[in-house]
């Protein structure tokens, strides 16, 4: 099976409308109903792949809202999903908001959902997920290995919290590989924790005048196992947990910059690039429990995350929970109100814009 590629970019839309053999200007697509205000981000970016989770819940369930395929054909939102005067895509997310089930941290964010817009294919179905070549039901799956690219620029972080040297604090996951989490009676060793292979993230102190760009590995271990902890890899600047500034070795709110992941057969590839930064590039093998120095990690499952059902998500996951639990390092306890506008006139949320998003074939390197 050959898969095809979703290239997304955040070019300027132009159009040409015919009507009895009369060709419409393109300025005369400036009227409010073509302004890129007005139009959804699928009016320009190729969405017919993937699903959104924002921060609200207008259903009432108790959980974050889910658009999917086909109702983001047409979904936009003024504050967290929306193409800003140069159609790019933002997304947005306040500290304090609806979340999913099995997170505190809100996020306006898209899953690749490999099926479209079929729903004879559920969505835990290897059919719409990828796979490692180590698994043991490789061929079953859509894809072996996979590969995401991306270029964006953050342009806000949260900027309070109450334990500000929490590893978390005043970031944001801008891009992730997840493993499916599955019912807790179908969890077994080193399958269906729905823990994360990668996530990569962006931090700013709020005291610096640039951020940190670093990506994270998650020990593939049970929920409340305590080794299963987060491994930082620092990019541009200073690791997650070094509250040193960056300088000019750091990345701006506002800058443009790209990532690629790169899953070939059982390594992970990583490629960071920036106009003002050197190129980046690091990969690890997931089917076993060596880490991305090629140093043996005793504390991780032996075959990483080998059995795994994987997928990609992509936008902003706001890692500034209000939660507070001061002996975990996942919770800064940032604070938030719940209403939009005052979070926003506090900082009190996340703000990123993609201009470039695509799903491919992995390739070997």
């Amino acid at each position: 099976m050959t898969i095809k590629k979703l290239a997304i970019t955040a070019a300027v839309l132009t159009a040409t409308l015919s009507s009895c053999g009369n060709t419409v200007e393109p300025d005369a697509l400036q009227s409010e109903k073509f302004t890129p205000a007005a139009m959804p981000p699928a009016s320009v970016f190729d969405l017919s792949h993937w699903y959104l989770t924002v921060p609200m819940d207008e259903n009432n369930d108790a959980v974050s809202d889910i658009y999917d395929v086909a109702e983001l054909k047409t979904y936009q939102h003024p504050d967290f999903f929306y193409l800003d005067d140069e159609n790019q895509m933002v997304f947005a997310s306040p500290n304090k908001a609806a979340t999913e089930r099995t997170s505190t941290n809100t996020r306006s964010e898209l899953r690749y959902m490999i099926r479209g817009e079929d729903l004879t294919i559920s969505e835990s179905d290897k059919k719409n997920n990828f796979a490692l070549a180590a698994h043991e039901n490789a061929n079953e799956f859509a894809y072996i290995g996979s590969k995401l690219e991306a270029t964006l620029q953050v342009d806000h972080v949260a900027t309070r919290a109450k334990y500000p040297n929490k590893p978390p604090a005043y970031s944001v996951v801008i891009g992730q590989v997840h493993a499916l989490q599955v019912e807790d009676d179908k969890q077994v060793p080193g399958f269906g924790w729905g823990n994360e292979p990668l996530k990569i993230s962006y931090k700013k102190w709020p005291n610096h005048n640039k951020g940190s760009v670093y990506w994270t590995y998650e020990r593939n271990l049970a929920t409340d196992d305590p080794q299963r902890i987060d491994i930082a890899y620092p990019v541009w600047g200073s690791n997650w947990d070094d509250p040193t500034d960056p300088g000019e070795h750091g990345i701006a709110l506002g800058e443009k910059f790209s990532y690629t992941v790169n899953i070939y057969n059982n390594t992970m590839h990583l490629v960071f690039s920036s106009e003002n930064h050197e190129t980046v590039h690091h990969k690890i093998n997931l089917a076993n429990n060596f880490d991305a120095n090629s140093e043996l990690d005793s504390a991780d499952y032996p075959k990483g995350y080998a059995n795994e059902i994987l997928y990609f998500k992509a936008g902003a996951y706001n890692q500034c929970s209000t939660k507070d639990v001061e002996l975990s390092f996942r919770y800064p306890a940032c604070p938030g109100t719940g209403n939009w506008e005052k979070d926003l006139a506090n900082g009190d949320y996340t703000k990123v814009t993609f201009s470039k998003l695509v799903v491919s074939p992995s390739v070997p390197m």
